[in-house]
C-alpha cells in the first residue's frame, strides 16, 4: 500500500470562501473578527515561534475562549495561512507604473518579457531587501510558506510585482521562472538563516556582536572547528564589517550583485 493512500490534500483557506465558522447554539463572540484574531496570531508567532502557538494560548490572549476562535477559521492551519499572507501586507514594492501601489491590477496586461526596462537592477534590489527584512522579522514565516498554497492577496501582490520586474530584464519568456528561483530562493534561505541567528541571540540574552564572539570562542574549543576558523579568518576579517549587522549586509548586499550580474550577463549572451 502507498504511504498516505486515500489522505486528501489540504486545500485553502482562500479557496473555501468562508468567512466564519458557527459551532451552533449562541451568538457571535463579541469585540472579535478575522482581522483582530489573525494580527493576534501574528503578535503571537513573533514573540513564541511555531512551537509556542497553540489556540489555547492565543486565545488567553484574546481574553476569550478556544471555541469562540472557531467562529472565524476551521482550523489552526487556517489561522496559520492568514498569519502567513497578512504580513506581506504594506510592503514597501517598486512602483512599475502598472496599478496603484499596493493593489494588482486585474485588468492589466502582463509585461512581456522582450521589453527591457533599465530600471529593473534597483526594483530587484528593492523587491530581495524587503523580503529578506520580512524574513528575518518573522522567523516563522520560512516554515510556513513552504507548508502553505500562500495564495493570499498581500502575498499575491508581492508575486506579481516579482514576476513583472524579471520581466523586464530582456531574458527570454523560458528563463524567467529560473531567474526568480535564483534570486529569491538565495533570499529565503539568506533570510531564514539570518532570522534564525537572531532567535537564538534574543534566547541567549546577549547583542548579536556578544554572541557572535561568544560562539567564536566556543568553537575554538573543538580542534576540528579550530582548524576550520582558523583558515577562515581572512576571509572573515576581509569581508568588512564592525558589527555582526553590517558582515550580514556586506554578504548579503554583494552575493546580490553577483545574481543580477549573471541575469545580465545571461540577457547579453542572448
Amino acid at each position: 500500500m502507498v504511504r498516505g493512500a486515500g489522505r486528501t490534500a489540504r486545500g485553502s483557506v482562500w479557496l473555501t470562501g468562508k468567512t466564519r465558522r458557527s459551532r451552533g447554539g449562541g451568538g457571535q463572540p463579541s469585540g472579535l473578527d478575522r482581522e483582530r484574531i489573525t494580527e493576534a496570531t501574528v503578535r503571537l508567532l513573533d514573540a513564541e515561534g511555531l512551537d509556542g502557538f497553540s489556540m489555547r494560548r492565543l486565545a488567553t490572549d484574546l481574553n476569550v475562549t478556544a471555541m469562540s476562535l472557531y467562529w472565524y477559521v476551521d482550523t489552526k492551519d487556517d489561522l496559520l495561512e492568514l498569519a502567513l499572507d497578512a504580513v506581506y501586507e504594506g510592503l514597501e514594492l517598486p512602483d512599475l507604473d502598472t496599478a496603484a501601489p499596493g493593489s494588482p491590477d486585474p485588468d492589466a496586461a502582463p509585461d512581456t518579457a522582450d521589453a527591457p526596462d533599465p530600471e529593473w537592477p534597483s526594483h530587484l534590489r528593492a523587491l530581495a531587501t524587503v523580503y529578506r527584512a520580512l524574513l528575518v522579522r518573522h522567523p516563522w514565516l520560512s516554515a510556513l510558506a513552504g507548508r502553505y498554497l500562500n495564495i493570499g492577496p498581500h502575498a499575491l501582490v508581492f508575486s506579481r510585482t516579482v514576476q513583472r520586474v524579471v520581466r523586464r530584464t530582456g531574458l527570454p519568456e523560458h528563463r524567467i521562472s529560473s531567474a526568480i528561483s535564483a534570486v529569491f530562493q538565495f533570499v529565503y534561505g539568506y533570510g531564514t538563516i539570518e532570522g534564525h541567528f537572531f532567535g537564538r541571540v534574543a534566547d541567549a540574552g546577549m547583542t548579536p556582536d556578544e554572541y557572535f564572539q561568544h560562539s567564536l570562542a566556543t568553537a575554538t574549543e573543538a580542534p576540528r572547528a579550530a582548524e576550520v576558523l582558523a583558515e577562515s579568518r581572512n576571509l572573515m576579517a576581509a569581508r568588512g564589517g564592525d558589527t555582526v549587522a553590517e558582515m550580514f549586509d556586506h554578504d548579503f548586499t554583494y552575493a546580490l550583485d553577483l545574481l543580477i550580474a549573471g541575469i545580465e550577463a545571461m540577457v547579453e549572451r542572448g
